[in-house]
This record gives C-alpha cells, sequence and structure tokens, in this order.
C-alpha cells in the first residue's frame, strides 16, 4: 500500500503543486488549507508523513502548534517543515518541538522527494536487524546508515535527515576537509553559506548536550569542515 502524505499549506497554488508532484511519486495525498481542517482529519486518522507550513491564514504559528499537537498523538511520525521562514529561531523552535526536518521552500521539487524518500526510509529501517557493514565507528561516534541513527558515548543523538547526512559526510572521511558545497551536496539541500554554518552550530550543540568537551567537527577557516578523529587515540 503507497504511503499517505499530508501538506498543511495555505497557499493553493503551492499546496497543490506539491501535491501533484508526490501524487505522480505514487504517494497518496491529503492536502489542507488551514490547521482546523488538518486537526480534524487527522483525529480520525493519521497519515504516514505530514509536510507543514507554519503561517496558516491569520495564525502566525499554525504549524508549530499543530506539529506540538501530532507529536503527542505520536512520537514517530515524520514531520517535515516546509515554510518560507529561513531564520534561527524558527528553524530552533520547529526541530526543538519535534520536526524532523525543516526545509524552506527554495528547496527544489527532487529535492523534496528525496527528503521524504529518506525519512521513510529511515522510518522502515527502525525495526531491522543491525548489519555490521552498515556501522561506521570513530571513537565515541556510532553511525547505523541503514537506520540513520548516530551515537555519540553510547547515546542517541537526535538529529534530522539533513543533519544526519551532514554528520555521515564528514566522519566517513576524517581528516578530509568537506566544503560548504560539498556539504550542501551530501546532505542533498542548497542554501547559503550562513545557512550551512546554522546547521553545523546546531549539530554542535546536540553532540554537546551530550558531551560538553565534544569538539570533533572542526572548522577550518576559510575552506570548510573535518571530522576530526583524535578523540580515537584517547
Amino acid at each position: 500500500m503507497s504511503k499517505r502524505i499530508a501538506i498543511v499549506e495555505d497557499d493553493d497554488a503551492i499546496r497543490e503543486n506539491y501535491a501533484d508532484v508526490l501524487r505522480h511519486q505514487g504517494y497518496q495525498v491529503q492536502s489542507f488549507a488551514n490547521r482546523d481542517s488538518a486537526m480534524s482529519a487527522f483525529t480520525a486518522q493519521l497519515p504516514h508523513l505530514v509536510i507543514l507550513d507554519i503561517g496558516l491564514h491569520h495564525e502566525y504559528d499554525a504549524g508549530f502548534e499543530l506539529c506540538k499537537w501530532l507529536r503527542q498523538k505520536s512520537d514517530t511520525l515524520p514531520i517535515i517543515f516546509l515554510t518560507a521562514r529561513d531564520n534561527d529561531v524558527d528553524t530552533v523552535s520547529g526541530l526543538r518541538i519535534g520536526a524532523d526536518d525543516y526545509l524552506t521552500k527554495d528547496i527544489s521539487l527532487p529535492h523534496l522527494t528525496a527528503r521524504i524518500a529518506a525519512l521513510f526510509r529511515r522510518q522502515d529501517a527502525q525495526n531491522k536487524p543491525v548489519e555490521q557493514e552498515n556501522l561506521i565507528e570513530r571513537g565515541h561516534l556510532c553511525i547505523d546508515s541503514q537506520k540513520m541513527t548516530i551515537q555519540w558515548q553510547q547515546q542517541y543523538v537526535e538529529l534530522t535527515v539533513t543533519e544526519f547526512w551532514m554528520i555521515f559526510a564528514l566522519a566517513k572521511s576524517p581528516g578530509h576537509v568537506k566544503n560548504r558545497q560539498q556539504l550542501m551536496q551530501d546532505s542533498q539541500i542548497f542554501v547559503d553559506d550562513s545557512t550551512i554554518t546554522s546547521h553545523v552550530k546546531r549539530i554542535r550543540k546536540k553532540f554537546m548536550k551530550i558531551d560538553p568537551t565534544f569538539n570533533c567537527i572542526e572548522t577550518v577557516y576559510g575552506m570548510g569542515y573535518r571530522w576530526n578523529d583524535s578523540e580515537e587515540s584517547i
């Protein structure tokens, strides 16, 4: 049975454009223009994935409220914010309340569908047994590329899909510098340099919540970032 995706977006043209693209990808799509109609439908049956805008008509933060409500109903439902609001405050807020990814509307449709497919792969892989060839271990770091999970000091780091692929790109080649363009390509996003910098800052903070001494993502000024594997020798 094909996956059911719900789109909550108040711009009719944008909403139906996304819906048409996803239907051509083989998904079943429900579309909603406001929070109330979405909540009514989700109360009856949750979809397999939700795409949310933040501002819906006169409700400036309706998407945030809907995300929190959905997280109370399901810990595992994949939720993507797709919005024109690209500032750090909104991005951090969206991720903190439980979104799996936060994308801006300048993302291309092929990259949007790739993000959706990645979230479904991660969800489908959660119950599969771990296969050794899918593991990358770097000192305290353990990456399961099949389940798209990352552990630091044997504790799971709660990362978005974007953040997962950025860490994967760095850690699979420790010591090698990845410039911002390479990180964008590996993470399947196309944003400005400041957004990449913001992603890296958020990733560091997430690791430092587990280990305040974490310093394995090294900034190489004027070039990019690299994974510093010095902890392996400790």
